[in-house]
């Protein structure tokens, strides 16, 4: 036990070290490229932050936990809206924009909603790997030829990356810092899970709460860091982009390496409360193209309560 703690305060703090890194980083490539903070939230930080979720979901398919691998996808996208965005929001209200609802929220929607047909047929297969896949592949290729994509770049601005950071410590950080996010993770989900498992919760429970928090860590990370830098576009672009490749990257790669059971919970439930925290959050960034402090603070209460209803 007393293992298991030390195991989950390193991965506590080499999470948020490694998120400070990553969002540095990130934001300086983004300056050098001319691209927006939004897609490279969108893009580079948000698969850098799912790569956890990848590894502790193929690592349970692997072991045959498929309600684990399962439960820490849509637990880690229930834990995106609710804990990190409520939390982000707590630090700094997030401006949006009817495009960005319009085009990447809609897409996330697109996918939780393209889910549901896979799920009940009891099993994801390897061709709706592929799907899932193709779909991702689509939403990138549309992304990046935005004319969005890029911005302009103030002399200012341009200035002080160049004076501060080089293309390539720029990749360096971004790299290091995915791997200090993924080692802390791994740190943290392995100490709770052996706690979770001393007191005798299953699989499901460790898989929608322990490991998916865990895992959702490195996006509280750099949300956190983000929300003290009022970096909006990024924290928007950082959890909406995970939620998609949760969805369609990381479930598409595990079921093309091995077919997912899909237990009966998942679809009678787990499913249903992904699809009405993706809804809610629809609808409150809709209401003002904001989430204020209050609805980041109501995000976190209806987080909590799904937390006290597992646990019952």
């Amino acid at each position: 036990m007393l293992v298991s703690g030390f195991l989950i305060i390193l991965g506590v703090v080499m999470l948020y070290a490694g998120g400070e890194l990553l969002v540095a980083c990130a934001k300086a490539l983004a300056l050098r490229f001319g691209v927006s903070p939004l897609v490279i939230g969108l893009t580079i930080v948000a698969f850098a932050t799912s790569c956890p979720e990848l590894a502790a979901t193929m690592t349970a398919a692997l072991r045959g936990s498929t309600e684990m691998a399962l439960g820490n996808v849509i637990g880690s996208n229930i834990a995106n809206i609710g804990l990190i965005l409520g939390t982000a929001a707590l630090i700094f209200p997030l401006a949006t924009s009817a495009r960005f609802l319009r085009r990447e929220v809609a897409f996330m929607m697109l996918a939780t909603v393209m889910l549901y047909p896979f799920l009940i047929t009891g099993t994801l297969e390897r061709w709706h790997a592929l799907i899932f896949l193709a779909a991702l592949t689509f939403f990138l290729v549309t992304l990046l030829r935005e004319p969005d994509a890029n911005m302009e770049q103030t002399a200012e601005e341009v200035a002080e990356m160049q004076a501060a950071m080089s293309v390539v410590r720029a990749s360096i950080g971004v790299a290091l810092g995915v791997l200090v996010l993924a080692g802390g993770a791994q740190a943290l989900v392995a100490g709770a899970s052996n706690i979770a498992r001393a007191f005798g919760i299953g699989d499901r429970v460790i898989g929608l709460t322990l490991v998916a928090i865990g895992t959702s860590l490195p996006e509280l990370a750099t949300s956190i860091v983000a929300a003290r830098r009022r970096e909006s576009e990024m924290i928007l672009g950082n959890i909406i982009g995970s939620n998609i490749f949760n969805l369609l990257f990381i479930l598409g790669m595990t079921a093309l390496v091995k077919p997912l059971a899909v237990a009966p919970a998942v679809v009678a439930l787990d499913f249903w409360m992904l699809l009405a925290t993706s809804i809610t959050l629809f609808v409150l960034l809709a209401t003002r193209e904001k989430l204020t402090r209050i609805e980041g603070g109501a995000l976190l209460v209806g987080y909590a309560l799904y937390m006290v209803f597992l646990f019952r």
